[in-house]
């Protein structure tokens, strides 16, 4: 083939992402797996997640926990794509831990994308200090009242946590609540180290044009913290956080008046980190109904893998693993070259793969038949796991395909646009869509 007609599209792992990837196994087996299974088994949600500290840290010393970080930060300057490589091996023995992980980044890469040099220095900094092996950094954004219209048009509706500066004392005070963030309680429920929280800074905007963001840190007067003892991911922390009063020093505000952009641009790049995830625990399902079909007789004369139902199921299976796997390195690589773009990729690879995936766990569950619900075997557990994707890390159902409709009825989008690599920045007039009261819109 000539040298002008090679095909630049190459899937090859490099000799640096075959080596993440073996240790990442490795970490996942030989130091998580014990403790996430024990974890998984304790009564309290609390103390659940505390059991994983050990882990946490060890993962800290690996550099695991802000590896998404540019290394001129202290961090260890992985691709996305290289960060996909990682979360999907430890998602395969257990998603709840490398949620903690994500959200570290979820927290700390609005800092590095809108934050001020001071600010970057402070929090960055902290979070990669050689001494700092348990840091913990909280994303706080849905509330009770719900979160997927948090561009709606009324003031009354989306982010109601309410932020007034009081000019006296330069400091904003935080009034309401938080519902379901993560991490943000950190290991002793006196609050991680810093907390993105999204506030209304305006009574009377919409959300396009009201609301910011702003770092709250551990032990700020005035919050409290209430875990939420949940289904699954019972490794990581979900909190309710109530703020009476809390002051918070305006010299942490972040995104002042375009949170709205800050939330659509954090759940694009978690999007397929949350999608490799689901991949991760399909695998795991994956890899023990084949070894068990391999071995398990149902009563025939031989392994049933030699039934021809058997095998068929399997290949399906395993061509979804592979299809959804390939789709969020492609999305992983887009954001990696158009950090401020991919939004609807993100969210199509979030929704595609989140409820694939949950399918493909029941579809293996189905090979294994009723032996798939003893506790013995990780099935029941990964299945519990499974059912989280399509419901967190923002929903499927509307705020993750709101936000990709939103993008495509741009008129500087092509069905060729993610083909191409060609780059589309995300802006405010892609909002709205769906969220109701929008002249035009359903």
């Amino acid at each position: 083939m000539p040298e002008g007609d090679i095909v630049a599209v190459d899937f090859e792992l490099t000799d640096r992402q075959r080596a993440l990837k073996r240790n990442a196994r490795e970490f996942a087996r030989e130091v998580l797996r014990p403790a996430a299974e024990a974890a998984d088994r304790i009564a309290d949600p609390h103390e659940a997640f505390r059991a994983m500290k050990p882990v946490y840290e060890q993962a800290a010393a690996a550099g695991m926990t802000t590896m998404f970080l540019p290394a001129e930060y202290g961090g260890g300057g992985a691709s996305n794509v290289d960060f996909l490589i990682a979360i999907e091996e430890l998602c395969a023995v257990d998603p709840g831990f490398p949620t903690i992980l994500l959200v570290n980044g979820l927290a700390l890469m609005p800092v590095l994308w809108h934050g001020t040099d001071e600010q970057r220095e402070r929090w960055l900094g902290y979070a990669t200090g050689p001494r700092r092996s348990d840091f913990l950094a909280g994303w706080a954004v849905s509330e009770r009242g719900g979160t997927a219209n948090f561009d709606h048009p009324s003031p009354r509706a989306g982010i109601q946590l309410l932020a007034e500066l009081d000019a006296a004392t330069d400091e904003y005070v935080l009034t309401g609540e938080k519902h379901w963030p993560c991490n943000s309680g950190g290991w002793d429920l006196d609050g991680a180290d810093m907390s993105v929280c999204i506030v209304r800074t305006d009574r009377s905007g919409g959300g396009t044009e009201a609301l910011s963001a702003i770092i709250v840190e551990r032990g700020t007067p005035g919050i409290t913290y209430e875990s939420i003892d949940k289904l699954a991911h019972r490794t990581c922390q979900n909190v309710t956080m109530t703020f009476r009063g809390a002051r918070v020093p305006a010299a942490n505000l972040l995104c002042p008046g375009d949170g709205d952009l800050l939330i659509s641009r954090n759940f694009t790049w978690s999007g397929p980190i949350a999608a490799i995830a689901s991949v991760g625990v399909a695998r795991g399902a994956y890899d023990f109904a084949l070894k068990w079909a391999k071995s398990y007789t149902g009563g025939g004369a031989g392994p049933i893998i030699e039934h021809q139902a058997v095998g068929h199921l399997l290949t399906d299976i395993a061509a979804r693993i592979e299809a959804a796997r390939y789709f969020c390195w492609k999305a992983a690589h887009y954001l990696d070259a158009h950090p401020d773009g991919g939004h609807a990729i993100g969210a199509m690879n979030k929704t595609f793969c989140g409820d694939l995936m949950q399918r493909v766990v029941f579809d293996c569950m189905r090979l294994v038949g009723v032996n798939a619900l003893d506790t013995r075997f990780p099935l029941a557990r990964l299945y519990r796991e499974s059912v989280v994707f399509p419901l967190y890390d923002a929903g499927n159902l509307g705020m993750q395909r709101r936000r990709a409709w939103g993008v495509m009825a741009d008129r500087g989008f092509s069905p060729d646009t993610f083909v191409d690599g060609d780059p589309l920045p995300f802006t405010k007039a892609m909002e709205g869509y769906g969220a109701g009261g929008v002249p035009g819109l359903p």
